[in-house]
């Protein structure tokens, strides 16, 4: 082990372990980073290929592929001289142990300790490290790569359905995890969509997609028009989608595969909003008499589906409380 004992005044130096986001650009550094670059003595790296390294080399930093023990550290920080150590993907933890293990034995002059992020995660970032995972699931996972878009589409209502679970029980937990699940299925698709011979897209077409949609149905945000009222944003993206979408009817666009409630409180909203008058039909049977209470539930502005599953968890709780 070195002798990292510092003799009586002399200083210290300082360590300097520098992080960085491999979510941003290679090269994007905060001003106090490149500060702390320039000024130092000397500059570490124990990952020879690290992504900063030909952008710090082309701004004339000298790095030295270097992976040092804590002593050597203090050694190399003895008489005021400061290094900095540029951190890999994973960090420094052998090192960062090490330099608390020696301030904790008292017995050795510690160097001033700093941690300086020298770029930041942006809103969103953690997005691209699932799209890298799905690539690679993509290609490496046996059970992944051979699925398609229709042998996906029922974990997608599976996990639609577990998400408006989670938000009934008012679980953050498990809302924060179905939120996961439902995302993964968007990249999941988006993915698969990427391979596909005669009209690939990927998930970038499918963000832009979306931000244009949102963009042009919200011109009282990034356009001139006036929107004061939670009904004026609906007037304004009612008017904006009937351009956009072109339909011969105010039927169109609604799937006819959701659930019967769902469906039916959908055609009565569309009626309803269109101001058409159109008598529900008098025919007898239970079939029309849950489309009556459909529409009387989506007239009176209750989701006749989550109104439903109410009373059936109010039901089962009936079930469990009699068995017991």
């Amino acid at each position: 082990m070195n002798d990292v004992t510092a003799p009586t005044g002399s200083p210290t130096g300082r360590v300097v372990l520098l992080t960085t986001s491999h979510r941003v650009a290679p090269g994007l550094l905060s001003w106090p980073a490149w500060q702390a670059l320039r000024e130092a003595d000397r500059v570490l790296c124990a990952d020879g290929a690290h992504p900063q390294l030909p952008y710090l080399r082309e701004a004339g930093i000298r790095v030295e592929e270097s992976s040092p023990a804590a002593e050597d550290l203090l050694t190399a920080c003895a008489g005021g001289h400061t290094v900095v150590v540029v951190a890999t993907g994973e960090g420094e933890p052998a090192l960062t142990d090490g330099l608390a293990r020696l301030a904790g034995s008292g017995r050795v002059a510690m160097p001033e300790l700093e941690l300086l992020p020298a770029s930041y995660d942006l809103p969103g970032a953690r997005l691209l490290d699932l799209i890298q995972v799905m690539d690679r699931i993509r290609r490496e996972c046996p059970w992944s790569s051979r699925q398609t878009h229709k042998g996906l589409a029922k974990y997608g209502i599976e996990e639609a359905y577990e998400l408006v679970e989670a938000i009934e029980d008012g679980d953050r937990e498990e809302l924060r995890e179905e939120l996961g699940d439902v995302l993964l299925q968007v990249v999941f698709h988006a993915r698969i969509a990427e391979e596909d011979e005669d009209a690939p897209f990927s998930i970038d077409d499918v963000a832009a997609t979306i931000v244009t949609k949102l963009i042009h149905r919200h011109p009282h945000v990034f356009g001139d028009a006036t929107a004061t009222t939670p009904e004026e944003v609906k007037a304004h993206w009612l008017r904006t989608k009937a351009v956009e979408k072109q339909r011969e009817s105010v039927t169109d666009g609604i799937p006819l595969h959701q659930p019967g409630l769902a469906l039916a409180a959908k055609l009565s909203s569309r009626v309803r909003s269109a101001g058409l008058d159109v008598p529900l039909p008098a025919a007898e049977g239970i079939g029309y008499e849950l489309l009556t209470l459909a529409a009387r539930a989506e007239a009176e502005g209750i989701d006749p589906e989550a109104a439903l599953r109410a009373a059936a968890r109010v039901y089962r709780d009936a079930i469990r409380e009699r068995e017991k």
